[in-house]
């Protein structure tokens, strides 16, 4: 598994952590979800995005 070097504030950074404890997981782990979480999120709303406008150049084109 690749190592990734990320930058972030202190403050941040400890309610990362706070959130890994309460989850009881890894800052790694919590770090890895929530990109995933994010990508899925995006990826869902690409796809919503494109439906929308296939639907409106129909409308056009109609």
């Amino acid at each position: 598994m690749a190592k990734v070097l990320v930058t972030m504030p202190d403050e941040f950074l400890s309610k990362v952590d706070g959130l890994a404890d309460s989850e009881r997981c890894s800052r790694s782990e919590l770090i890895r979800e929530a990109l995933k979480n994010y990508m899925r999120r995006l990826s869902k709303n690409q796809i919503e995005s494109a439906s929308r406008n296939a639907k409106i150049l129909d409308e056009i084109l109609s």
